[in-house]
This record gives structure tokens, sequence and C-alpha cells, in this order.
């Protein structure tokens, strides 16, 4: 998530506080104090609580509110280690989608993590590895959000811990947690914007380049839309910052674009041939059909809408207003908290008119276009009206997500009130008075009557963003149970029947609507046998991105089949198409297991391809000598 940073040595209840390109103070401290570790210790507490549902039963556990991406992260986790494993190109699998394959740079990979935690995947197995990953990821967003508040924006350490935790914890990036894992992998952003505002130090353009080169590079293969939303954050406050101080953006300018040039040519060297491969390789596509993230705005009353993770949230409300993503959930309380430190902060402290430029620029940008307002769309245009629904990139962009800003702006905001309330300390002791002074007593009574308002008012104000962060806690993320893959699957019981270059035919065929179970065969035998169809983003026969495989006639049947319970009458035609089917996948062997639909699905099966074979736990199709 984007964090906009300040002037190192900043005192934000300075009157003329500058900000964005100051050098950093010297510490005399290089390990951690003791408050840091405390604080990070906190976060890893609430990382194992937010994920505590699926430590329960972590072999059998998904999320319940998007457990086909929490499959698809779980076969990424495999498709790492594999890649590994067998020293296999990352960037393309044909380990799902067989035989077309699936351009990895063009979907989600998450291979920046993946890649380097295959050891482990191949030790514990992806369910764990998931689990593990999705509390950590959470912890180390907010620990490098709390350092880089701490060592650049705040005094306060408990100001820190305050900024730290919402970015690690809000309700929008918990909300993601349900089985988007790439959404809570922030924990790189708060470092990139942290070097972006320290490019126009003097003497260290070349450092500060070649650092956030790197950084920019790493995000690439993490999550590139939240890359983006960072660049946009960053270009916005460094206009607003030029905007409120032309003299020391001019003096900086040169160290300034000399370090981006450099940092951004590394970035592009580092990562050229896989863009490239991303929107030129094998199974790329241009943009969505029907541009379906296009409309997703943020309804206006999310935002005093108490989050269904958190321990004031109701999933109740889901059915008005939660048809999208909860990234902006912040609950009335917070909003007034926000708004009054905006108010009370913005006359005195830049980086609160910076704060309040991100809030006001990207809340109007989520807005998406068309306002809606209480689960209801209004007459009124929204501001992504007037944008083109096929403009290159933004045609990916989902408006709602452009929120996230914001919760980064609402988080350092909280870390900058809070500090403000206790940066002062204790006032000054007045110099001792010397001979008599008749109005003495007077003066020392008012300077102690407004000691004490002063304290109350701080005090107030630090119960008042208690009071707004303690109900947005997160909760325990809903899961499910899901049943293991067959025996047959787990135990190898498959291998005499595909051999090399052939594939393992699962009934139903994986998708993004059916088979979430048959997907996860492939995840949790380690990607050891080709599947045909899948859960991912590939081309139509336009070129458009379509979610999954094009279906087939045969993968067309098997779902309309499951819909209805029912077989139709199978004709010859669908026997012919059913051969030509397999043998495109170049399938050796068909595989049912048990399910929900299993007895429907065997029958269907039998009427295309003739009575099957009762191997272990599932019925078989050996097909290797028709196809």
């Amino acid at each position: 998530m984007a964090v906009p940073v300040v002037d190192p040595s900043l005192n934000p209840s300075s009157v003329e506080a500058d900000a964005v390109v100051a050098d950093p103070p010297r510490r005399a401290r290089r390990r951690p104090a003791r408050a840091d570790v405390l604080a990070i210790g906190a976060y890893v507490l609430l990382g194992v609580l937010v994920c505590l549902n699926y430590w329960g039963d972590v072999e059998h556990r998904v999320s319940s509110h998007l457990p086909t991406d929490h499959s698809w992260f779980e076969w990424l986790f495999a498709h790492g280690a594999y890649s590994v494993q067998h020293l296999e190109n990352p960037l393309f699998t044909t380990r799902q989608n067989a035989p077309d394959g699936v351009n990895m740079m063009a979907n989600t990979s998450l291979l920046g993590v993946t890649l380097p935690l295959a050891p482990l995947t191949l030790l514990f197995g992806p369910q764990v590895m998931y689990a593990l990953y999705l509390g950590a990821a959470l912890s180390a967003t907010a620990a490098t959000s709390y350092w880089v508040l701490s060592r650049h924006l705040v005094r306060s350490r408990a100001a820190a811990f305050v900024g730290g935790a919402f970015l690690g914890f809000a309700p929008g990036i918990v909300h993601h947690a349900n089985g988007q894992p790439n959404f809570v992998s922030n924990f790189l952003l708060p470092l990139i914007v942290a070097r972006v505002l320290r490019l126009g130090e003097p003497g260290r353009w070349r450092r500060n380049g070649l650092a956030l080169g790197l950084l920019v590079a790493y995000q690439i293969f993490i999550n590139e839309e939240m890359l983006l939303l960072t660049a946009l954050a960053c270009l916005v406050v460094v206009v607003a910052y030029a905007v409120q101080r032309p003299r020391a953006t001019r003096e900086r300018a040169g160290s300034f674009v000399a370090a981006l040039g450099l940092g951004g040519g590394l970035a592009l060297l580092l990562t050229a041939y896989p863009i490239w491969f991303q929107f030129n390789g094998p199974q790329s596509y241009r943009g969505l059909q029907g541009g379906v993230f296009h409309n997703w705005g943020e309804d206006l009353v999310a935002f005093v809408t108490f989050a269904r993770d958190t321990i004031a949230g109701d999933e109740a409300v889901e059915k008005t207003i939660g048809l999208t993503e909860q990234n902006t959930w912040f609950g009335w309380p917070l909003v007034l908290v926000a708004l009054a430190a905006l108010v009370l902060l913005v006359r005195r402290s830049v980086p609160a008119r910076i704060l309040a430029v991100l809030v006001v620029v990207f809340t109007i940008a989520s807005i998406g276009p068309v306002v809606r307002f209480n689960g209801a769309e209004t007459d009124i245009d929204g501001p992504w009206a007037y944008v083109p629904d096929d403009l290159p990139l933004v045609e990916m962009m989902m408006p709602t997500r452009l929120s996230l800003v914001v919760v980064a702006a609402v988080g350092v905001l909280l870390a900058l009130a809070w500090d403000t309330l206790a940066g002062a300390g204790r006032p000054p002791v007045p110099a001792p008075r010397s001979g008599a002074d008749d109005g003495g007593d007077d003066a020392d009574g008012e300077t102690a009557a407004r000691d004490t308002r002063r304290r109350v008012l701080r005090l107030a104000g630090l119960v008042a963003i208690a009071a707004a962060v303690v109900p947005l806690i997160p909760r325990p993320l809903p899961a499910e149970r899901i049943d293991p893959p067959p025996h047959f699957i787990t135990a190898g019981g498959w291998r005499p029947y595909v051999p090399e270059g052939r594939t393992l035919v699962p009934v139903p065929i994986p998708s993004n609507v059916h088979g979430l179970h048959t997907l996860r065969w492939s995840a949790l035998t380690g990607q050891e046998f080709p599947v045909p169809g899948g859960y991912f983003i590939g081309p139509n026969e336009r070129g458009e991105g379509v979610f999954g495989a094009p279906n087939r006639p045969t993968s067309t049947l098997i779902y309309s089949t499951m819909d209805a319970n029912e077989v139709p009458e199978i004709t010859e035609e669908n026997r012919r198409q059913a051969v030509d089917d397999l043998r495109f996948w170049r399938a050796s062997v068909v595989v049912l297991g048990a399910g929900p639909r299993e007895a429907v699905l065997r029958d269907l099966m039998a009427e295309l391809l003739g009575p099957p074979q009762r191997v272990d736990d599932v019925w078989i199709w050996d097909v290797r000598d028709r196809v």
C-alpha cells in the first residue's frame, strides 16, 4: 500500500513543517529498540489471529469467501516449487490449461514470493505455505510501515505502531486476505515510497536510484497493480509538495530526476523480458472482455460502514453494499476522527496537507463511472464515466481499488495525529522569578490551567483515535472445510495411466466456476501431471482476456449437467466431440472422484466413453488407446 512519507527530521506540529526531500536524521542506535521488537511481535500475533481458522485444520480449509482464489494461490505456491525443482521457465506453464498453457506474467503469479519460498513449499506443502505466508505478509507490511513511519515521519513509537497496524491490517487489506494474498503483500511499498521521497538528497542520487530500481523490479514480481497505485500516489505527493515548496523543489530537482532516471532504467533493465513476455508471450492477451472490472466503483456509504471481518462488522451489510470489495469500510468513528485530524492539522503541517490531497483525489477517483449510494446506482456520473473503457492499462483497472491509496493516507494520518498529540510532552518549566511580583500567582495559575486543559485535550484526542481504531481489530478469516484429493491421486495411483506428454483429465474439468476441488489435485500433488482447463486469465479467439480456458463441447456439457443435476440425451455427435476434445487435451485417463455431483457425472461420462473402472477410490476411463 502506498505510504506517503515526509521529512525525516520533521516535527509534524511545526507550522513550517517541511517534507519529502530532506535528509534523514542520524541515529546512533543501530539495533532495533525494545519498542520496535514489541511492535513487530504484536504484528506477528495479529497475523496469527487473522489466519487462526486455517491453522485449526490447515490441510482441509479454504477461504469461505473466495475459495477459488484460495485454491489458485495454493496452486501458485506449487508452481513456484515445481519451476525451481525442475528448472523450468516460471513465466509460463503447461501444468494447467494443457496443452495451451498459462502465461504466468499475464496473471497474478506472485513469483517474487513463490520462487524464493520453493524449498519451504516442497518441505511443508502448498496448504501450509499459503496460511503461513498470508499471516507473514500482513505482519511484514505492518512492520515495514512502522519502520518507515518511526524513522521518517513521527517521533513517537506508539504513533508509528498505530499507523503501522492500520497499514498492515486495515479492513480493506484484511478483506483481500480472503483468498488474495497478493493484495496483502505490501511490505515493499513503504520502502519504495520512502526511497522515492529521498531521491532529491544531494550527493546520494546514485545510491537512492539503485535502491529504488531494485525495489521496484522486485515488486513487479509480487503485485504490479499495487505498484501502479503506489506510483500514482507518489506522483500526487511530489506534485503537491512542489506546489507548496517550489524553492526547495527547484533546489533538489536535479538530484531527484537523476536518481529517478537511474532507478527507472535499472528496473526496466531487470524486468524488460518478463514485461515483454507478459504482453507478447504465448497466451498473452489485450484487456479484459467487456471491461469486466471497469465499472466496479466504491459505494459512498461504504466509507462509514464497518467491514465484515472486523470485531464491529456484520455479514448482513454485504447484501446491500458489499457487492464488490470492502476496500474503504472504515466505520463512521474513524471517518469522523480522520476528518477532525485533517481539519486541525492541515493549516500547520505540510504532510497533513499532502495527505488531504491524497484523500480527496483518490476518493473521487475510486467512485467509478456511476455514483453508488447504499447499494443503489444514482443518476450522477462518476469520474470514470469520462474514461474510455478500452484505454490501454486503464481498461484493466478497478476503480474501487484506487481507494487503497486512501487507506494508506488514513494510516499515515493516524500516526501523524497521534504523534502531534503526544509529541509536545510536558510544558517547559517557567524560569524562577527574581524579586516580588504581585501578579506571579495569577500568572502561574493561568499557566497551570492552560496546561491542564492541554493535557485533557491531548488525552481526549488519543482516546478518540483509540476508540475509532479498536472496532477495526480483525477477526479470524472465515474458512470452510474442503475434502482432500482422492487417495488415487495423492498416493500416485494415476502414474501408470499418465505417460510423459499426456494429461490427466479430472471431472469436472477445472474452471473459475466449477472444479474447485479438481484444481487442487494438481496443486497438492506438486503439479506432477498436467490438467486441461483451470482458473486463470487467458486470451479468447479475439485476443481479449477471459477467465479460464475457452469451453470445448465436452466441458460445456459437463458443466451444464452439473448445473441441472440431470444427464441430457447423449447423441453420437456428443460422443464424437468427446473423443475430439480428449485428443485436443492429449488425455490418457479421465478421473472422477467423490463429490456432490458424482453420480450424475459418472452416468454422463459413461454415456460418452463407456463403462468406467473402479480403481481405489475413483472412477476412471483409460483412453490411451482411443485418442
